[in-house]
């Protein structure tokens, strides 16, 4: 994984708050509220970084994934269940039917006669 992504996004996101929380607070009214201060940050950050932190997010995410399938090894058993399902020539489980927008299936008979 390349922590340095995982590193920018998350001063990124910390900046996304604490600059709108450290403005808010030069405020009278948030001095005494600060929860409230802090409930706003917490929002305006959020918008932040959904509006301009998308590509950082998805560097950080990929390295993630990267490592996870890097450092996942096949079990003894998932080994087995696949010599097993190989040997026996397992079929696949069928797919679920296709649902219409009513929520029935679209392979059901028509109510309406």
């Amino acid at each position: 994984m390349k922590a340095r992504s995982a590193i920018v996004y998350t001063v990124l996101r910390l900046l996304a708050f604490l600059v709108p929380f450290g403005i808010m607070m030069l405020f009278p009214i948030m001095r005494e509220y600060y929860w409230l201060a802090a409930i706003f940050a917490a929002l305006i950050g959020l918008s932040l970084s959904i509006i301009f932190l998308r590509k950082p997010l998805e560097d950080a995410t990929a390295g993630l994934a990267e490592r996870r399938t890097r450092s996942r090894r096949p079990s003894a058993e998932d080994e087995e269940d696949a010599a097993v399902d190989a040997a026996q020539g397992a079929p696949r489980p069928a797919p679920a039917p296709e649902q219409t927008p009513g929520g029935a299936a679209s392979d059901s008979a028509d109510p309406r006669g």
